[in-house]
């Protein structure tokens, strides 16, 4: 767990919580799941000595669930967001050096390998409270970063401190949906190699639980993309309905709240897009798969029909010359023989020509 106090230009790491509450900026405490579940009753009690109002237990049963999905809730003292993340696991940003073109094994340890764990945040005035799962790299990030930034060390993105509660936590909810758009070359290399071995006709693709399971990993994830846009956009109407100030400062703050939420909806709606892209990719290569494949079958049942009506009349000669009659034409004559067989050469040849030209033994269509 760790601590900071978050005012003007400065962004101070604290040592524990405060006994009362700075009077200006705000307050950062962030906890690891199983830290928040064995110390929420040290956060209620500085909560009360704070005048913040205490979590409700419904809602601290929601920061400590690992399986919740995104969804927004909120009281007269605080709004509740838990925010599932999507995220690679460490170690699958990338392939191995000998594997050039990655297998559909590959693809679909890519998408298993997706860590879907929910980060829950309470926004009070001025204290926030944000739950990671134990691995969590968002915090440190932004512990980081926010450092860097009072240095002025850091060039990337905001070049200042958020100046409430509410526009950090939409920062770190930006943060985690960022992450995912940077899955999108790793997500698209994986699926398009299992798509490449569905379409090779020198393949004999019969793995169809591997492509079961990343169907269900696709579906999985546009669920997950779903709770996130509600959610978002609940928390945007709840804006909405705050009262109005007539702080100018207050009121510009809160219009910057509007722009960055609007813009994490929009990211969301990206990723949505995304992942229903290559859920309609992977079905138009099942589609292809199967349509090939009744190609491939016609093909050859039709250079097999035309092979049989080739032969078909001469086996009929054979027949009629094989029969047991003693009075049958040149069967007495010793060049019978020949021409019979010339006969079926010339019967068969022009079948063959006669085909050919119907174009029926012809790999073009």
């Amino acid at each position: 767990m760790r601590f900071f106090h978050i005012h003007g230009d400065r962004f101070i790491e604290l040592g524990q919580l405060p006994a009362d509450l700075p009077a200006e900026g705000f307050l950062w405490a962030s906890y690891s799941r199983p830290e928040f579940e064995q110390r929420f009753g040290e956060v209620q009690h500085k909560l009360q000595r704070w005048d913040c109002g205490q979590l409700v237990d419904l809602h601290v049963s929601d920061l400590i669930n690992a399986q919740l999905p995104s969804h927004f809730d909120y009281t007269s003292w605080y709004d509740l967001i838990v925010f599932r993340r999507l995220a690679a696991l460490p170690g699958t940003d990338s392939l191995p050096a000998d594997e050039q073109t990655p297998s559909a094994n590959t693809a679909a340890q890519a998408l298993e390998a997706i860590d879907t764990s929910p980060i829950g945040f309470a926004v009070f005035d001025h204290v926030l409270i944000s739950v990671h799962p134990a691995d969590c790299m968002v915090r440190d990030f932004f512990a980081d970063k926010l450092g860097h930034l009072t240095e002025g060390r850091d060039l990337r993105g905001s070049a200042r401190l958020p100046t409430s509660p509410a526009e950090l936590m939409l920062r770190m909810v930006n943060h985690t949906v960022d992450n995912y758009l940077e899955l999108r070359r790793l997500l698209s290399r994986h699926l398009g190699s299992l798509q490449r071995e569905l379409m090779d006709a020198h393949s004999h693709f019969d793995n169809w639980s591997l492509l079961l399971a990343s169907r269900d990993a696709l579906h999985r994830l546009e669920e997950i993309s779903e709770d996130q846009r509600s959610a978002i956009q609940e928390w945007i109407d709840a804006l909405d309905e705050w009262p109005l100030s007539e702080d100018a400062q207050l009121r510009r703050e809160r219009e910057l709240l509007r722009v960055r939420s609007r813009d994490v909806l929009e990211h969301i709606e990206r990723v949505l897009t995304h992942v229903r892209r290559l859920e309609s990719s992977s079905e138009a290569a099942v589609q292809m798969h199967f349509s090939a494949l009744g190609h491939r079958t016609n093909s050859i049942m039709r250079t097999l029909t035309v092979l049989t009506a080739i032969f078909l009349p001469l086996n009929l000669i054979t027949g009629i010359f094989g029969m047991n009659f003693d009075g049958l034409p040149l069967i007495h004559k010793a060049a019978g023989f020949w021409i019979a067989f010339g006969l079926m050469l010339a019967v068969g040849l022009g079948l063959g020509l006669f085909f050919w030209r119907k174009r029926y033994l012809s790999s073009r269509h």
